[in-house]
Parts: structure tokens; C-alpha cells; sequence
């Protein structure tokens, strides 16, 4: 009898300690102390300065403001697919925020005025115009078109062509196998010049050109320095054809499940991750330059007569975006205008 009614105290202990063990694991998952994992994902190398931004600028700000409550998860190097991956991910919600470059351009027309060749001028130039009407009517247009939330533009860079071989005239482009991101104009600009592009997805690059499948590449100096493809290319070709930004985007289902507090947080801690990207933008050129020669490549810079032979090469993409895009004249000439 005295067994019975100690094997039941016994039994009747371990249900209410097991039942309070329950609710304790019930109060971390569904109350306020819940941390939130944001991830961040993008396409470039791990030592690129856009992911050395946002480890030592975004992270540590939103990860102390939130005092631990919100955690990011960076992925570079396309550890979570592509630009296309990227962009999808963010849309469905797999992928919290996405550093993404202009693989939205066709469901945002105006995303198209990024790649245009030859122009912006200068950063600053670039920089007037994303801060400009012009950079509000391309944020506007994205978030109503993709569903995302625009969380500020960053800075991809000036784009340059490396090659195989010397690219020194109008006719070296005729033989040039070139990988260029699978957007339209960006592949109509490298047709005009006169090379035959194969649009191969980034992950694929490296090997591409290790294997001679392509003879080059183009992309701004950071890339080239951070994915390694000096390893596999001799020559620069000074082109500066295009300036891209970085769009930042995040899932907007994530972004409104947000406190205003955390708000405040991320997109605080977002601005001074792109404020300080924009500082060390321009400086680096000098510096990823100087690197690359180092290790062997040889700049090319275009004299006035094989610039200008470009310029006139790639008039007819602005034909076809004005003929596409009603609005288009008159917003080139804003931009073209915030130049002086």
C-alpha cells in the first residue's frame, strides 16, 4: 500500500515538472524574448566590401540595438543561389533581405535606366541622381511592382571588361566571348560593341573562364578582386560602361511583422551600412587597381577616339529603351542634367 502511494507521488512530480518544462519552452518560442534570424543574402565574395560593410557595420548595429532580440545571417558568394535565387527568395520569403543588383529590370522598367551605357559620370554624379526624383520614381516603382520593401541603394560600382587579350580597339571585340548577366539590355550593350555575350549565371563564371568557354568578363574592380578572376585574366579594359547600383530589398511580409522599434533599428543601421559603402566606394578603385596589376593584369584605358567609338557603338540601346519606354527621354535628360 505505502509502495503504491509512493510510486503515484512520484509519477504525479514528474508530470507537473514535466508540464512546467513545457510551458517554459512554449513562452521562449511564442512570447517577446523570440529572436528573430534575418538573413542577407547576395552574390558577391566574402571579402568583396559589400559583405565587409554589412559583418562589420549592419550586423553589429542591429544585433546591439536590439539588444540580441534580432540576429543576422549573412550569406555571400551566392550560398543561397544567384541574383535570380536571391531575387525569388526575397519574394517568397525564404530569404529575409537581398542585396540585389538589377535582375528585377524586366518587371521595373526603370531599373533599366541603370543600365544604359556610359551614362553616369562619376559617383558623385550616380549619387546625385539615386538621392534625385529620379531615384524615388525607380524605389517607387520596385516596391509596387515586386511586392518588396526598398531599403536603400548601395553601390555595385563601375563595370570594366577583363579579357584573355588586349581589348585596344573596336575590332578586338569581334573575337571576344564575353559572360554578361542574363538582363536584356546589359546583353544588347555587349552585342552593339560587337561581342558574342553568354549570359551564365555568377556561380559559374569562375570556371567558365578557367575552362576558356568564355574569353571574359565584365564587372566593377571590386568583383574582379574579390572572386578571384585575375587568377584567370590578363587584361582590363578601362570601359567604365555602366554604373550599378545595389538594390536592398527586403521580404515585405518580414518587414510589417517588424515592431516600429525594430524598424527604426534595421533601416537605421541599413543607412549608415550604405553611407559608409558610398565613402569607401570610389578611394577602393585606386587601391583594387593597384592590386590587380600586382598580380599581373594589365590596365587598359581607352584614348578620346576608342571612347567615343564605344559611345556611338551603344547609341541604339537608348533608342530601343525610348522607343520601349515613353517616359524614358526626358528621364535621361534629369539625369544627364545632375552631372553639372
Amino acid at each position: 500500500m505505502k509502495k503504491n502511494i509512493l510510486t503515484l507521488f512520484i509519477t504525479s512530480l514528474l508530470l507537473v515538472l514535466t508540464a512546467c518544462e513545457s510551458g517554459s519552452e512554449t513562452t521562449a518560442e511564442d512570447g517577446n524574448s523570440e529572436t528573430k534570424k534575418i538573413k542577407v543574402a547576395n552574390f558577391y565574395g566574402a571579402d568583396h566590401r559589400v559583405n565587409v560593410a554589412f559583418e562589420e557595420k549592419f550586423k553589429t548595429i542591429v544585433e546591439e540595438e536590439s539588444n540580441g532580440s534580432l540576429e543576422v545571417e549573412i550569406y555571400s558568394n551566392n550560398q543561397l543561389g544567384g541574383e535570380e535565387a536571391i531575387y525569388q527568395g526575397t519574394q517568397s520569403g525564404s530569404i529575409e533581405i537581398g542585396i540585389l543588383s538589377v535582375i528585377m529590370e524586366s518587371e521595373v522598367p526603370r531599373i533599366g535606366l541603370f543600365t544604359l551605357p556610359f551614362l553616369f559620370d562619376d559617383f558623385d554624379h550616380a549619387s546625385r541622381v539615386l538621392d534625385s526624383e529620379v531615384g524615388e520614381e525607380i524605389k517607387g516603382e520596385l516596391e509596387e511592382n515586386t511586392g518588396l520593401k526598398h531599403l536603400g541603394y548601395g553601390v555595385n560600382g563601375y563595370r570594366v571588361f577583363s579579357s584573355n587579350k588586349p581589348l585596344e580597339s573596336m575590332e578586338d571585340f569581334q573575337s571576344y566571348r564575353v559572360r554578361m548577366p542574363n538582363v536584356p539590355q546589359m546583353i544588347a550593350i555587349g552585342q552593339s560593341l560587337g561581342a558574342t555575350v553568354e549570359p551564365l549565371p555568377m556561380s559559374e563564371l569562375f570556371s567558365a573562364l578557367e575552362q576558356g568557354v568564355v574569353d571574359g568578363q565584365e564587372n566593377p574592380y571590386s568583383t574582379i578582386s574579390a572572386s578571384g578572376f585575375y587568377e584567370v585574366q590578363s587584361h582590363i579594359l578601362h570601359s567604365n560602361h555602366e554604373f550599378l547600383p545595389n538594390n536592398i530589398v527586403a521580404n515585405k511580409e518580414f518587414w510589417d511583422e517588424l515592431s516600429s522599434e525594430e524598424q527604426d533599428i534595421v533601416q537605421g543601421a541599413m543607412d549608415e551600412t550604405l553611407e559608409h559603402s558610398w565613402e569607401l566606394a570610389e578611394t577602393e578603385v585606386e587601391e583594387e587597381i593597384k592590386f590587380l596589376e600586382e598580380e599581373g593584369l594589365e590596365i587598359i584605358y581607352p584614348d578620346d577616339e576608342f571612347h567615343s567609338e564605344m559611345v556611338e557603338a551603344t547609341e541604339p540601346v537608348f533608342n530601343d529603351f525610348y522607343e520601349s519606354n515613353s517616359w524614358g527621354e526626358e528621364t535621361v535628360e534629369k539625369i544627364r542634367e545632375l552631372a553639372n
